[in-house]
């Protein structure tokens, strides 16, 4: 796969992150970028769960070996997205 876009499986809206505010972050996740909309991520995440209700990570590996995922998350990201992309 050419680029992924990481997202944020996120807690609903009532529950305050580790931080104190927002939603926590549930599951890290990956979808192919659209092609037509590079920023955006295809409707479903490489495991099939809808994008819609994720939210973009701004996520990006800064160095070759960098983890696909923020790896502050790392016991958050989803490994069948993981599995897809080692067999990608």
């Amino acid at each position: 796969m050419a680029s992924i876009i990481v997202l944020f499986e996120l807690e609903s809206e009532q529950v305050l992150g580790a931080e104190g505010v927002g939603p926590g972050v549930l599951a890290v996740h990956a979808a192919g970028a659209d092609p037509d909309v590079p920023e955006d991520p295809q409707p479903t995440t490489l495991c099939q769960r809808d994008t819609r209700s994720m939210e973009h990570s701004h996520y990006a590996p800064t160095r070759p070996g960098d983890p696909w995922y923020p790896p502050e998350l790392a016991d958050r990201r989803c490994r069948e997205c993981e599995r897809a992309l080692a067999a990608s």
